[in-house]
């Protein structure tokens, strides 16, 4: 489809190595003259639910700056723009839990907020585990690791004791997909 959207003029309001903010001049779809702030993502969001023979997955749980809370999440991480998002999974599983896995599948691509952001993220499955030491970032120092039954993650995000978006369509997508089977 054609895009119904004018710029009119943009202008870069701020920028750091993660992301960068403009400022948009724009005509929109009803012809009406208006503004358009936009987030732009330098790199791809990836998440990985780890799931072993037992249907056991694990979470890693750490205070969120932006949110002022903790968070329980599927084991997360960036993709450089140009970097294969699987290569970068699995860098993330090894770095946050320690594992590594013999079996990888890509079970989602979404846009996180699309009103606002080009932010692309890819959760991935992960099986056949095999457990390491964690090599964790100084963002991370108070990263908590917790193996869970599958059927509890999931019930954490019906109660909505899990509310990261990757981790919610996540353990979401792998129900689905066993309720499949």
């Amino acid at each position: 489809m054609q895009n119904p959207w004018k710029t009119l003029t943009t202008e870069d309001i701020y920028e750091n190595p993660w992301i960068k903010l403009e400022h948009h001049q724009v005509v929109n779809p009803a012809g009406g003259e208006g503004i358009y702030g936009k987030v732009h993502f330098k790199n791809k969001a990836i998440g990985i639910v780890a799931l072993d023979d037992e249907q056991n997955t694990w979470l890693v749980g750490q205070h969120r700056y932006t949110l002022n809370e903790w968070s329980w999440e599927i084991p997360e991480g960036g993709s450089p723009i140009g970097i294969d998002p699987l290569e970068s999974a699995k860098r993330e599983l090894k770095e946050e839990t320690g594992m590594e896995a013999a079996e990888w599948k890509m079970i989602l691509r979404a846009y996180l907020s699309n009103s606002v952001s080009d932010e692309e993220g890819f959760v991935f499955l992960a099986t056949g585990l095999k457990h390491g030491k964690p090599n964790l970032e100084d963002t991370e120092a108070d990263l908590k690791v917790w193996k869970l039954p599958f059927k509890d993650a999931l019930q954490m995000v019906n109660e909505g004791k899990i509310t990261d978006s990757l981790s919610v369509m996540g353990i979401l997508k792998v129900a689905l997909m066993q309720s499949k089977k």
